[in-house]
């Protein structure tokens, strides 16, 4: 009897290991919890990260009218200061593992590598530089009467988080990085972490983004300091699908990526596959590096493509500075760097800001020398090299477009692109210190 029990006993731990296996690696599906498993794997991050959306399930995003961006590539022969020393770019892209870089200047393409395998084609994924893509289709929205005022409460457009704390914090201090929340944004494995179980919870359990930030709790007022949290993106997400009614990648599709002649086809990543699937609306945009660049080209030009106004007037300028003396460089978390809105304020920023990803993914916008520099990467110690990258950017910037001391600031940027027109008080030609002028948006 004693025997039969034991066999039984093996037999049900034998078929729940094979169960258990099945459900970890599931071969009959192309997305399992092994394969975002892997994802952990320093070493691999030079390829995964190119090859995001064929681990994880995605929605596409079709380049349905592209328009090449004109070209006069050059090799990116310099070097720059650091540590007390003369150090090679090629150096810096070594030990940053970058995959993909590209320079425009005047909206040409005037550099670009590639490296691991990477090509033009590849997608790299963003990581939170898709952050600042959320915000633009925020700014698109309010251009398009979708959105009354950035004051509004989350919940008033995005009913799932109507009666959460989230619900209740304004789209502004959403966008500020300042809403308040009790979350730990933490990338180490090695410490305590809120972000990564949300992003392995949505892709290995297939749980509901939305329910899982709609609980997120508050523990002080919102606009008292900045506390980078990617829930936040993903709740300014939820509000685009909201006002826009449709999946957020047929959004990206219609309002960014056909009016800007996108030329490659691209995706984000979702919880599932098909179309239950609520996307990951504080990262996960897979795109070309070119296409990276052009956005930050979009971007430098305060969303004026083409002569077409796609963004409220002025909002680049106020989403690259810091809107509060707790986003200055020196008072935010984040040394050698402050905040806008979705946007990153380099230290001693001068018409310079930039969108950011981890593991080194960067899009850098110098207004004043009318460039943009695009940089994908597979870097496992990418905190530790954010000040070398920014005087890496900068070195770049300063060689395709050196400003001479009597230089105009704007010669080299491209037809459409706005004039700071700020005199050396801050005040622009009308007067107002913003640099908002009539009918500009007011922080």
């Amino acid at each position: 009897m004693l025997k039969r029990i034991l066999i039984g006993a093996a037999a049900l731990v034998m078929a729940a290991a094979i169960a258990a296996a099945a459900w970890y690696y599931r071969p009959w599906s192309p997305y399992s919890p092994a394969s975002v498993r892997a994802l952990d794997d320093p070493a691999s991050y030079p390829a995964t990260f190119q090859r995001m959306d064929d681990f994880l399930p995605s929605s596409a995003i079709a380049a349905r009218a592209p328009a090449p961006l004109e070209r006069a590539v050059a090799p990116l022969e310099l070097s720059y200061q650091w540590m007390g020393e003369e150090k090679a770019l090629g150096a810096y892209l070594d030990e940053a593992q970058v995959t993909g870089l590209t320079v425009l200047h005047g909206g040409v393409v005037s550099a670009q590598e590639f490296r691991h395998g990477a090509g033009p084609d590849t997608r790299f994924t963003s990581w939170s530089v898709a952050k600042t893509v959320v915000a633009v289709l925020i700014a698109k929205a309010l251009e398009d009467g979708l959105i009354e005022s950035l004051d509004d409460p989350a919940g008033q457009y995005a009913p799932q988080f109507a009666g959460t704390d989230y619900g209740a914090v304004s789209l502004r201090h959403l966008l500020m990085m300042s809403a308040g929340m009790d979350f730990n944004e933490e990338y180490s494995p090695e410490r305590p972490s809120d972000v990564r179980p949300l992003f392995f919870n949505a892709f290995i359990l297939g749980r509901d983004v939305d329910a899982m930030v709609g609980r997120i709790a508050s523990n002080r007022a919102p606009g008292e300091d900045n506390h980078y949290v990617s829930p936040n993106t993903h709740v300014l997400s939820a509000v685009v699908r909201a006002v826009y009614g449709a999946p957020l990648a047929q959004i990206v599709e219609r309002e960014l990526w056909t009016p800007l002649g996108m030329t490659g086809e691209a995706s984000w990543l979702q919880h599932l596959a098909g179309e239950r699937g609520v996307p990951i609306g504080y990262c996960c945009l897979q795109a070309t590096s070119e296409d990276y660049a052009r956005f930050g080209q979009f971007l430098l030009q305060d969303g004026v493509w083409q002569g077409q106004a796609l963004l409220p007037d002025g909002f680049m300028e106020m989403a690259g500075r810091p809107n509060a003396p707790f986003q200055e460089p020196g008072a935010t978390p984040y040394p050698g760097r402050g905040y806008g809105l979705h946007v990153w304020a380099p230290e001693g920023y001068d018409g310079e800001f930039f969108a950011a990803g981890v593991f080194g993914q960067y899009i850098w916008v110098d207004r004043r020398r009318g460039v943009v520099i695009a940089q994908n990467a597979g870097d496992p110690v990418w905190d530790t090299r954010y000040a070398e990258a920014a005087a890496v950017f900068r070195a770049i910037a300063e060689h395709v477009a050196p400003l001479d001391a009597g230089s105009d600031p704007d010669e080299g940027a491209p037809e459409g692109a706005p004039e700071d027109g700020a005199d050396e008080d801050g005040a622009d030609e009308d007067g107002d210190e913003d640099g908002q002028g009539e009918g500009g948006i007011e922080p």
